[in-house]
């Protein structure tokens, strides 16, 4: 199987509903675009709608940490990366950007960790081998990008 690297999701519209009163892409959204991104990457890789349904297992996001770099108005179309830095048969370690779709330029960065989980339990648990057969593989695509520097960084406040 090929991945792209990064991986790319499509276009993806600002909803009305999103803007808050200030005029930009409520927080809340910047979250809700990249899990919707993510998605669509879930699909290549097994973890689709009907993996939970076909499998009892699914995936939890255990920690992410989004930077907020640039408003996103009503009329931005926007794409979402994924990079794969890390992973084992039960978690992933991840990172992601918010883009504009036609421009390029960042709107929001957040990294991330992903857990396997089966829902008996439920409980952190391994993948089945044909799915970590293709997270070994999207590893290998995403093995010559470097890390970015903002990966990582701890929060708070800076002081001279």
């Amino acid at each position: 199987m090929m991945f792209d690297a990064p991986f790319r999701s499509s276009p993806m519209s600002i909803r009305p509903e999103w803007i808050d009163y200030n005029g930009h892409l409520n927080m809340a959204y910047y979250n809700a675009l990249m899990d919707q991104g993510v998605d669509q990457l879930w699909e290549q890789l097994g973890f689709g709608e009907d993996y939970i349904q076909a499998n009892g297992h699914t995936t939890f996001s255990a920690e992410y940490h989004m930077r907020y770099v640039r408003e996103v108005h009503l009329e931005t179309p926007v794409v979402t990366t994924f990079q794969l830095l890390d992973h084992d048969e039960k978690r992933f370690h991840f990172c992601q950007e918010l883009l504009h779709a036609d421009e390029g330029w960042v709107a929001a960065r957040g990294e991330g960790l992903g857990l396997h989980i089966d829902m008996s339990g439920p409980r952190v648990a391994p993948m089945p081998p044909e799915v970590l057969a293709k997270f070994d593989a999207l590893a290998k695509a995403h093995s010559p990008l470097p890390k970015p520097d903002w990966v990582g960084q701890p929060m708070g406040i800076r002081r001279k």
